[in-house]
């Protein structure tokens, strides 16, 4: 596992506000660590590393810029992308994956597909290249950025404040996160499994 703690600690804000902006709408942001990156920056404010009130805002401005961002793109040139058969990023895996998110949470996958690695990314490109009403798009956009980037935020950062050098178990704390982020795309690929075996 990368030092998720140096690379935060090195990042700074911006380089914060750039990870959470790139993995909430770039095509290429699904490589960035998500949860484990909100997780870390909140114990890191609450031993005195960060500023919790500057984190928060940049955390959330971030989400909402980043999916915003990823929703004008789908709508401009996103189609024309996802018609080919060999994409390096618009892959056939990553796009069916976030279609069967959309066929079964509908709007509410904006929201959900926050807290769902890779299709977090997808999910308001999609949302641009289904076209939907950008109203409707940034009601969830900020409902989701809140819920996601000043959520997972806030805990840690309440967590930190509460459990004396709970920084010193982060680096199980990040890969229990990682376990259970997974864990929906698990389910999602055995219930793609048993579909195709039918």
């Amino acid at each position: 596992m990368f030092d998720i703690i140096a690379l935060v600690k090195t990042a700074g804000y911006v380089g914060i506000f750039g990870m959470v902006f790139a993995e909430s709408g770039l095509f290429f942001g699904f490589f960035f660590p998500g949860e484990s990156l909100l997780f870390t920056a909140g114990i890191l404010a609450s031993q005195g590393f960060l500023d919790f009130y500057i984190l928060a805002p940049l955390v959330f401005a971030g989400a909402v810029l980043g999916d915003t961002v990823g929703y004008a793109f789908g709508r401009k040139v996103g189609p024309a992308i996802f018609r080919s058969e060999s994409s390096m990023f618009f892959n056939k895996k990553n796009i069916e994956r976030t279609r069967a998110f959309y066929e079964k949470y509908g709007t509410k996958t904006i929201i959900i597909a926050r807290f769902v690695p890779i299709v977090r990314t997808f999910a308001p490109i999609f949302a641009g290249v289904g076209k939907m009403q950008y109203k409707t798009f940034l009601t969830y956009n900020l409902i989701g950025a809140a819920l996601w980037g000043l959520g997972v935020t806030s805990i840690a950062y309440y967590l930190g404040s509460l459990i004396p050098d709970l920084e010193r178990y982060l680096v199980p704390i990040v890969g229990l996160i990682i376990v259970v982020s997974l864990i929906p795309l698990v389910f999602e690929y055995i219930a793609h499994r048993r579909n195709s075996e039918k």
